[in-house]
Parts: C-alpha cells; structure tokens; sequence
C-alpha cells in the first residue's frame, strides 16, 4: 500500500511539497491540459486526481526531481483514462478539436522559460497561461464570471475560497464559474493569445480582471476588515505572471508597478484596531522600501517608449505618494497634472473625485469643495462613500462643522464595511 510504514513528519513534508508545487504551477498544470484537451472541467477534475496521487505516492517514493512534470504526466494520462472510458465525452472534444485546427492560429509572444522545477524533457510543461488568462477574461463572458473563473482558475482559489471573497454564497459562486464554463464551453471560445490586431482590444479585459481582485483585496467591499491581503497578493502573484508573459506591453508593466506601490502601504493602513489610517497619517517608516522600489522601476518601463497607459499613469501617481517624506513634502501640482492625463485616458467620475482631492491640497480646500460641489449631480457618486467622505474633511478644513457632519453621516448611511463605519463615527464625535 503506497505511503505505508511513512512517518507523520516524512507525510507532512511530501503534503507541503505538494501544496506548494500546487500553488506554484497550478496555472501552468491547468493551462496545459486545458489547451490539449479544450475542456476546462475534465482539466480541473484530472489535475485534483494528479494532487491526490502525489500525496498517495510521494510520501514513501519521495519528491520527485520535476514535480510539476510527474503532476503533468499524471494527469494526462488520468484524461486519457476518462475519454477511453467516455466516448461521448470524447466525441465532444474531437468537435473542439477540429474547431481548433481549422481556426486560424494566432502569433504567440515570444515567451521564454517553462517555470521553476520542470527542467527539459518531454514532459516540460509549456507556459500556456496566457492563454488562459484571454479564455478567463474575454469578453463573451459577463464581468462578474470573468473575475471568478481567474481567481478559479489562475489564482487556484478553490471555489468556498472565490465566494468568500466576493461575500456570495459558495451554491451562488459555483453557479456563475459553472455558467462561464459552459459560455466557454458551448461558444467555442478559443483558447488562444489574440493576435496582433485583436490584443489593443482584449488586453484591458486581461488587466480589468487583475485590477478588479487586487481592488477587493485593497478595500473589502464589506465585512469586518478593511483589507483582504490574500486577495491583494493573489493580484500581485497574477499580474507578476501576466508581465512576465508580455514583457513588451507596458500596460501590463504599469498594473503590476501600480499593486505593488499601492500594496507597500498595506502594514501602515489600519490602527491597532482595524481601523483605517489616512494617508497622512500613515507612519511611512512602515511602507515596504524594497517593493516602492521595484514599483517605481516598473513605472519608468511603462511611462517610456510611446503614449502613457492609465495604469501608467495611475502607477506614477502612486509613485509620487510613495516618494514623499510626508503630505506637504508631496509634489502635489505634478499629481494634479497626471490626473489631467488621466481624465483624457479615461473620463470617470471617481477620476474627477481624485483629481479635486488633488486640487484641494494643491490649491486649498475652498478649490477642491468646489470641484466636489460640481460633480453632486453624477448618479455614481450618490452612492459612493468616498465622495461624502472627501466632502466632509474639506468642509471640516473650512470651519463648517454643521455640514461637514452631514456629508459624514451620508457617507455612514452608505459605508458597510465596519472598521470604516467606526472612522466615520469617531469623525461625527468630534
């Protein structure tokens, strides 16, 4: 019997081997099967079959020296199995196949390197994760879908974990990852990079998806932390792939300069009780010194060679933040000129809110209130707590109590997460 006679602490190496050849090369192992089986379910079902065997086997065989390849090999042969045994399932997928073969074959970038641990061989796994993240993300498929299938998918979250992180039920979240399979399944999407004259177009898609995990990592949409740091680093972990994949795109440069200078705040965000902490008050001495630094290289990547990106831009506004000694140190007028680059790249109103927040502490808080007076009539902002927010720190800068505590009860009435409800009480106390 495999594993038979194995002490507890060889088992739990050969489980830790596991888990983190797992987390590491999952999205390369998933990938891989998916683009020589068309099927992301049989993909998903063999490469939990493969897992299950490692820990049966590793234990009294020890680790293999290419985990990702035996893991691979596994589960080929586990599919090979399942379609042997399932004709009509295997008929499904000739149909694929053939769609496949007569589809015109996009260009892929010129990608090098097939992961830590695989070595060469006949079993290298090839990095096909690119075309995995534009088969999460293309645009068939509804928004929502999108992002739960990568962090499904790519991230290796399993789907309790996905829920969770969206606070739906896990039966709601298997639903839609369950939806955007078949959508994949029953179109035909492609599982193909875009070539070169579709990439401008699907591309934003690709980083939309990233930003939207790092987002609710960065700030929960409710429950009772403000930060989510497994979602925030899972962002981080995918969009370091997805640079890695198109190092030519500077886009994709500026997404990961833009986590990266925004997750080095992370340890001074929040109070010894959760709370949140303004930037100006944050204690900068706690800011990851190392990661500004890559995030600010990056920035310099994506800012040079042709017209800035918004993640460009936002990346080095980011960047001036995190230069500064201290809010008066900060270089305020060069923030306010990148927002107006912004705002041409792309016009929003949460943009207009930044960009007055900006101009307040460049120019004074009667110029900001009055750029924040001027968007009271966008249907975005009615419902969107920051706007309050701002509102009310600048009506306090102004004297105006009474209407600053309005503009702070607004934004209470509209705040769900509770470490930011307790901040807006402590502000209506004083």
């Amino acid at each position: 019997m495999p594993g038979e006679g194995v002490s507890p602490g060889e088992g739990r190496v050969a489980a830790e081997a596991v888990e983190a050849v797992f987390r590491e090369e999952r999205g390369l192992l998933l990938a891989s099967l998916v683009r020589r089986f068309g099927d992301l379910d049989l993909a998903e079902e063999v490469t939990s079959e493969a897992i299950e065997a490692a820990l049966r086997h590793w234990p009294a065989e020890g680790v293999p020296t290419r985990p990702g390849a035996w893991l691979l090999t596994t589960a080929r042969r586990r599919a090979v199995d399942r379609l042997r045994r399932d004709q009509a399932y295997a008929a499904r997928l000739a149909v694929l196949a053939a769609d496949a073969e007569r589809a015109e074959p996009a260009p892929a970038p010129d990608v090098s390197g097939s992961g830590p641990g695989f070595g060469s061989g006949s079993d290298e796994l090839p990095d096909e994760r690119l075309q995995l993240f534009f088969t999460c993300a293309h645009p068939a498929l509804a928004a929502e879908d999108r992002t739960a299938l990568t962090l499904r998918c790519l991230a290796g979250l399993t789907t309790p974990e996905v829920a969770r992180a969206f606070l739906v039920p896990t039966a709601t979240m298997a639903q839609r990852i369950v939806r955007a399979k078949k959508k994949i399944r029953e179109a035909r999407i492609p599982f193909r990079v875009p070539g070169p004259d579709e990439l401008p177009e699907r591309l934003p898609g690709v980083l939309q998806v990233v930003y939207s995990v790092f987002t609710e990592g960065y700030a929960a949409s409710s429950g009772p932390r403000l930060q989510r740091l497994d979602l925030a680093e899972e962002a981080i972990r995918l969009a370091r792939i997805l640079h890695g994949l198109l190092p030519a795109e500077r886009e994709s440069a500026g997404l990961l300069a833009l986590l990266l200078l925004v997750h080095a705040r992370r340890e001074a965000r929040t109070g010894p009780e959760g709370e949140p902490v303004l930037l100006e008050d944050q204690d900068r001495g706690r800011w990851d010194r190392p990661m500004i630094e890559e995030g600010r290289a990056l920035v310099v990547r994506a800012l040079t060679g042709g017209p800035a990106g918004p993640y460009g831009v936002q990346a080095a506004i980011a960047a001036l933040h995190d230069e500064a000694t201290d809010v008066a140190a900060t270089d305020w007028p060069q923030i306010v000129a990148l927002y107006d680059v912004l705002r041409t790249l792309t016009p929003s109103p949460v943009v207009e809110l930044n960009r007055a927040v900006a101009v307040a502490m460049r120019d004074g808080p009667g110029a900001g209130l009055a750029l924040l007076d001027a968007l009271a009539g966008e249907p975005r902002l009615r419902a969107y707590p920051p706007y309050a927010v701002a509102r009310g720190d600048l009506l306090g800068r102004l004297g105006r109590d009474g209407e600053a505590a309005a503009a702070y009860r607004e934004a209470l009435e509209l705040t769900v997460t509770e470490p930011e409800r307790a901040a807006l009480r402590r502000k209506l106390g004083e």
